[in-house]
């Protein structure tokens, strides 16, 4: 067998290129990272309730699935590039909106305009991604996105800290606008030119599904079998599960450390560091402990770490023991998407790209359906309630592991891989 040519050296622009798309995923993370820690002081001054702000925050993921729709075209019309730089300029402008609406009704509309930039920006810089990956001859794009966790990190950190030292919020959100819109723009000088090709627009737009890779062109070996569709219904919960755990982290973690101990806005900011900060070191020592024990037993170690962690942060709550139960959570679930959408595309039966779709298409709802439900058992028996959803979620991942590989096995084109 002749072994791989090694990958070419890349050029100077090349290189370039990819500090660019590491600058469009950095201040992507960083973004609404600086809203999250605000999101208390929001909710009460707006005066709702743990529902109204579960279903307000829930427009997000409904602006996503409504307007991340046209990103493709968009795309093709105007270049990965371009659209990547305007509409992640312009989703600074929608954080700042929605810290800054004076209705409930407002800040939900300027959550569905974040959450449709957000989408049309996450899709449009993955294409650009694969561009600056496929010429590079080699793998790059899981580097993007621990990029976007880095900056995930220091938007929390920059919102806990602006929002202890009580800097007005019109103040703060305007400093974050301000330097998306200057990044993103220096940073746009560094990205490839010339048309997208019709490949990268289809790889890229199932990202937007979950996806971070290309998707393999194999053949479909007929019908889908009732014991396929089940275990697609098994992947589509693991996967689920890990999504339940992100949205608390972003959508209740500051919240609760404030309700139920009453901490500070930066104190109360690193429920969410934590969550993020361990989902990093999670996804970046991912593949390593996926290749040397595989899909299966790390998804169940991951699992059990997180029951444990969040589990104990729940029956026995102290502050920073409930910090660090959403670290633990983080790290928990840092491999699950990527292990269920691997496991999906080696499914018979289906057509390529397809279940990956489906699987995708499960997570974007249940981003829009996890705030709600949080929100109105929050509302009928306390927060600590609502969060049980977290060592629930490990419980299941324990209970469907088995549908995963026992030890990865990387195919030709390198195997799909998630944010």
């Amino acid at each position: 067998m002749t072994a791989p040519s090694p990958a070419p050296t890349p050029t100077r622009s090349l290189q370039r290129a990819r500090v660019g798309v590491a600058l469009l995923f950095l201040m992507n993370g960083v973004g609404f990272a600086n809203l999250v820690p605000r999101l208390p002081e929001i909710r009460v001054s707006l005066g709702l309730s743990y529902t109204g702000y579960g279903v307000t925050i829930a427009m997000q993921a409904t602006g996503a699935l409504l307007i991340g729709l046209v990103a493709g075209h968009l795309i093709r019309r105007l270049g990965s590039a371009l659209v990547a730089t305007l509409s992640m300029t312009a989703l600074g402008v929608g954080v700042a909106l929605a810290g800054v609406a004076p209705t409930a009704v407002l800040f939900g509309a300027a959550l569905f305009l974040t959450g449709g930039l957000d989408a049309i920006a996450d899709v449009a810089q993955n294409a650009h991604g694969i561009r600056v990956q496929r010429a590079y001859g080699r793998s790059i794009l899981n580097s993007f996105h621990a990029t976007w966790s880095i900056g995930a990190v220091a938007g929390g950190l920059m919102g806990g800290a602006a929002a202890g030292l009580k800097v007005p919020l019109s103040a703060h959100l305007a400093v974050v606008a301000l330097l998306m819109a200057v990044v993103n723009l220096a940073g746009h000088r560094l990205l490839l030119r010339g048309p997208e090709r019709d490949t990268e627009l289809d790889e890229a737009e199932l990202d937007f599904a979950e996806q971070e890779a290309a998707v393999p062109h194999h053949p479909s070996t007929g019908a889908v079998t009732r014991g396929v569709w089940l275990m697609l219904l098994a992947l589509g919960v693991i996967a689920m599960s890990g999504t339940w755990v992100e949205d608390a982290g972003a959508t209740w973690s500051a919240s609760y450390l404030t309700d139920r101990f009453g901490a500070g806005a930066t104190v109360a900011a690193l429920g969410f560091v934590a969550l993020q900060g361990m989902q990093f070191v999670g996804r970046t020592l991912g593949d390593r402990m996926v290749d040397r024990w595989g899909q299966r037993a790390v998804a169940r170690v991951g699992a059990l770490i997180g029951l444990v962690g969040m589990g104990s942060a729940l029956a026995f709550p102290t502050l920073w023991g409930t910090i660090l139960g959403f670290g633990l959570a983080g790290f928990g679930v840092a491999t699950l998407i990527p292990s269920a959408m691997h496991a999906a595309d080696e499914l018979p039966g289906f057509r390529p790209g397809s279940a990956l779709t489906i699987l995708g298409g499960l997570l974007r709802a249940s981003f829009l359906l996890s705030p709600p439900v949080v929100g109105a058992i929050a509302d009928s028996y306390g927060l600590r309630a609502g969060l049980l959803m977290m060592p629930v979620s490990a419980v299941l991942v324990l209970a469907l592991a088995g549908v995963l590989a026992t030890r990865h096995e990387p195919s030709a084109h390198g195997g799909p891989t998630v944010r």
